[in-house]
């Protein structure tokens, strides 16, 4: 499939981790710039990942030979990409929609359920 063919598709990339593993963090955030500079994406961001969310935590964060994820989460941003957070993991980690990155949406199972059943991928 060509980066043509991509343009009519739509992904969903899940994110579980935060600081605890920033490799992988990064990784999830690099897969959805990467499909949202063709493809409607979003990213599902729950667990630890949730404090990545948090206005000002990305601040400094680089995994070892990896892109700022900063940069990573800006450029996905500029492109149209939805970040979507854990109802459950923000209410147990105290923070609220004013907590979060702009743009940033408390949105749970019911939504990233509807969008793979609209056609998204899921990229993990």
């Amino acid at each position: 499939m060509s980066a043509h063919d991509l343009s009519n598709q739509k992904f969903l990339v899940n994110c579980q981790y935060g600081t605890d593993n920033l490799e992988r963090a990064t990784i999830a955030f690099i897969l959805a710039t990467s499909a949202s500079k063709t493809s409607e994406t979003a990213i599902f961001v729950s667990s630890n990942a949730t404090e990545l969310c948090v206005r000002g935590a990305l601040d400094g964060l680089v995994a070892e030979g990896y892109e700022p994820i900063a940069e990573l989460v800006a450029q996905y941003q500029a492109n149209g990409g939805k970040i979507w957070v854990c109802p459950v993991c923000v209410k147990a980690k105290g923070l609220g929609q004013d907590d979060l990155l702009p743009d940033a949406e408390i949105a749970g199972a019911p939504r990233t359920m509807d969008y793979i059943a609209s056609g998204a991928h899921l990229l993990a």
